[in-house]
């Protein structure tokens, strides 16, 4: 592989998931950028949250996405909101490509644990609507590829190889 693949796409769209399946299977290197902040930080995700706020969180992530892309190439997935940023969508088409992992609206909230997402306080559904009904036009502006990760997860990840390998980033 000379390019990282980027796994882009709301939480629960299963970025982390397929994205050790696939750097498995090609037999590189998972990266999972929101545990690469938490260990440059040396804190969780909701203490940078109430810490520093939405704003300071995303400045870790682009320092993150920034190391990764220097770093040798592999399977990273990114966190929700990368994409909201153009200097990490420009990183990361410079440096890999960017698959979109799209997903089912009513999946992702059966499978996404409130309690482990700062941004989803109150109440998840109408939060998870709010964000996907924000976010879903950038995630598409912001792909090379637009994958729909239906069905199960080694099923997915035998489709995504083949998409990968069609659109010649393998």
């Amino acid at each position: 592989m000379r390019k990282h693949i980027y796994l882009t796409g709301m939480m629960g769209s299963g970025k982390t998931t397929i994205g050790r399946m696939l750097a498995q299977r090609l037999g590189c290197p998972f990266v999972d950028a929101d545990e690469y902040v938490e260990r440059a930080a040396g804190r969780t995700i909701p203490q940078i949250f109430a810490q520093e706020g939405e704003a300071g969180f995303r400045d870790w992530e682009t320092r993150a996405l920034r190391e990764i892309a220097a770093g040798r190439p592999g399977v990273v997935a990114t966190g929700g909101g990368a994409v909201l940023r153009e200097e990490n969508v420009a990183l990361m088409r410079k440096s890999g490509v960017v698959v979109l992992l799209d997903r089912s609206l009513a999946d992702m909230l059966h499978d996404v644990s409130q309690e482990e997402r700062p941004n989803l306080a109150g109440d998840k559904e109408e939060r998870m609507r709010t964000l996907h009904a924000a976010r879903s036009a950038r995630y598409h502006e912001a792909c090379d590829i637009a994958f729909d990760n239906g069905g199960s997860p080694f099923d997915a990840t035998r489709r995504l190889v083949e998409t990968l390998r069609l659109y010649g980033a393998l």
